[in-house]
């Protein structure tokens, strides 16, 4: 496909998402920290990201299903392929000009038998007279490369970069995790920050789908549910859990809505508070209280190191919580198994950050659902 035709493919799709969710260039560029300016360039195919992972994120925020994504991909892919500048042709090699002839008038000089030099092999793959005599360049261009691999191989093996050819890729860890980041408090209750009036609030089995394709964030308080187990028989240990703050930045201005005044429930014992707000936030664990019997009962925190195994699986609860800043935030959970180590990055469903934003001081709404509008019930105070 051309290199115009294949841009302009991929920015079609860039426009279509962009046009179902409705924002303005600076709203979808806050969103995707990427500037407005930018994104106008992607949507106008004058130029294509250097990597998918902004238009992956895109994708998301705009509720694109997986055979939409997996069309956006490949667009990009080809775009991406045709903007790169294609290899230069290989020059022919020239042939030796002939040495002149004797003339008639001027006998031609004696030539005494050149002295046979000793026979050198040839090297492997280049037998013919007429590829060994560009040996000299060849083996000039193969030093060269040599070099080049040796500065290549000590890039890719630094941290956090992955092995090059013939290194082999350390194991995948002996884990799996699943993640849940749009839980509501006790099943019912939870506060989203919209930049605009987000229509009817859904169950909360539908939480997550509702909050991407209305852009909305977690109002002072996020709730992450991570269900880890291993992949065999033995045992894994886990070691600690991390709270990681990539990103910090002032509250969303946006309004408060708030899908429930909330109820009781029952609380898992593997509970942990996180404070966002500190300049390094630590996953504390925390009492819990069983609300499933007649008569509740209180759960005493139990912190690490806990052991999973295929069958026997845990179940981590994370309370995170700001007042004052719009965070982007990971957890990190450190494992050991069998003489192994490691750690691994949780983010949410789609691989992004978790996103947390204070509500101190927002308008907050409530649902009518009888008049099926949302009407105005103040503000907000710390935590939302």
């Amino acid at each position: 496909m051309p290199k115009d035709a294949a841009a302009g493919e991929f920015a079609r799709l860039v426009r279509a998402l962009k046009a179902r969710d409705g924002r303005s260039f600076e709203a979808l560029g806050r969103r995707l920290s990427v500037s407005a300016s930018t994104l106008h360039r992607y949507c106008s195919g004058a130029t294509v990201p250097e990597d998918f992972a902004v238009v992956g994120r895109l994708a998301a925020l705009c509720g694109a299903d997986a055979e939409e994504r997996r069309s956006l991909e490949e667009a990009w892919t080809r775009a991406d392929r045709a903007r790169r500048p294609a290899a230069p042709e290989p020059e022919p090699e020239s042939e030796p000009e002939p040495e002149s002839e004797p003339t008639a008038t001027e006998p031609a000089a004696p030539v005494a038998p050149a002295r046979p030099s000793p026979p050198v092999p040839a090297p492997p793959g280049l037998p013919s007279a007429r590829r060994w005599r560009g040996w000299g360049r060849v083996g000039l261009v193969g030093g060269a490369l040599a070099v080049v691999g040796a500065v290549t191989l000590g890039v890719v093996l630094l941290p956090g970069r992955s092995p090059g050819p013939g290194v082999p890729p350390p194991p995948p860890p002996p884990l799996t995790w699943t993640v849940a980041s749009h839980l509501w408090k006790n099943g019912c209750g939870h506060t989203y920050l919209a930049e605009r009036a987000p229509g009817a609030p859904p169950v909360p089995a539908d939480a997550r789908r509702w909050a991407v394709a209305r852009g909305a964030v977690h109002g002072g308080e996020t709730l992450v549910r991570v269900s880890v187990q291993g992949k065999g028989a033995a045992a894994v240990v886990l070691q600690a859990l991390h709270v990681r703050v990539v990103e910090r930045g002032a509250p969303l201005p946006w309004a408060a809505y708030r899908m429930d005044d909330g109820c009781g429930g029952a609380v898992t014992p593997r509970s942990f508070a996180v404070d966002l707000d500190r300049p390094r936030p630590v996953a504390r664990p925390v009492d819990g209280y069983d609300a499933s019997g007649e008569e509740g009962r209180e759960l005493p925190a139990v912190s690490f190191p806990y052991a999973v195994t295929a069958a026997g699986p845990e179940e981590l609860l994370v309370s995170a919580r700001t007042a004052g800043c719009d965070c982007r935030w990971y957890l990190e959970l450190e494992w050991s198994a069998e003489g192994r180590r490691g750690t691994v990055r949780i983010g949410d469903e789609d691989g992004a950050p978790f996103r947390t934003s204070g509500v101190e001081g927002r308008p907050v709404y409530g649902y009518d659902s009888v008049e099926r509008v949302w009407i105005t019930g103040g503000e907000s105070g710390q935590g939302g």
